[in-house]
């Protein structure tokens, strides 16, 4: 019988698609990168979500992120994720966290009852906190690098966090990851160097962002283009062994 993932399936199989309907996958941050990465998996079958975001939809957010329209500007970013996905896909289970996820806060989860995280927020110190209690849960991870002040979107590549090349943020998650012995860490980054934005426009986005020191600008394609190959990649892991193409 036809239904909404009867063309994902053709190229999967049913075997595939019934397992992906049991996964759970976290997403930490559901921005520009995160946005369209929820998206993908709601689409692509994921029978559980959980949203992890503080943030609410403002107006500089709608150049960019799937979930920023008129109609959600002062909506809490997961809450209208959430309601997206369900237009989508109605079945999926969705857990919201209307929390920032810090060294502070990571006790709150359990990362053994996930099949897989994605890391789709801003700081580092949060980053390092998500790929910290990934690994000692044993649970999959991929990490979003810079995708702000980019403008190709082809410039985006997969690799382990050892081999990434150019990327300033992606540079400081190696070290840091050295540091404290964590080997094995799949990321997507950009090895397009950045640009940087005029300081006076900066300054304009940032009394809209109070507290952070660097407002990057960004444009409509290419977080997209990051959350986009980020789930792509999510879903080729999970279907890998049960997949008719495999």
């Amino acid at each position: 019988m036809l239904n909404q993932f009867s063309r994902t399936e053709m190229l999967l199989g049913p075997e595939a698609m019934e397992h992906l309907a049991q996964c759970r996958v976290a997403v930490f941050g559901i921005g520009g990168v995160g946005g369209y990465a929820v998206e993908a998996l709601a689409r692509s079958g994921i029978g559980a979500l959980d949203l992890v975001d503080h943030d609410r939809v403002s107006p500089t957010n709608l150049n960019r992120q799937l979930h920023a329209t008129r109609k959600t500007i002062g909506q809490y970013k997961a809450d209208a994720a959430e309601e997206r996905i369900h237009d989508i896909n109605p079945d999926c289970r969705v857990t919201v966290w209307r929390i920032f996820f810090l060294p502070e806060t990571r006790d709150r989860f359990d990362f053994t009852q996930y099949d897989y995280v994605i890391d789709a927020v801003d700081t580092v110190t949060a980053k390092l906190a998500l790929i910290e209690a990934c690994k000692k849960a044993g649970t999959p991870i991929i990490c979003a690098m810079g995708a702000g002040n980019k403008l190709d979107p082809t410039a985006f590549r997969v690799a382990d966090i050892e081999n990434t090349s150019v990327c300033p943020l992606a540079r400081v998650i190696r070290s840091e990851c050295r540091k404290r012995g964590i080997r094995g860490l799949k990321v997507v980054y950009s090895t397009e160097l950045p640009v940087r934005p005029p300081e006076d426009a900066e300054a304009a986005c940032r009394e809209e962002n109070p507290g952070r020191r660097d407002v990057p600008g960004s444009t409509a394609f290419v977080p997209a283009a990051a959350g986009l190959i980020l789930a792509g990649e999510v879903i080729r892991d999970l279907a890998a062994p049960y997949t008719i193409n495999r």
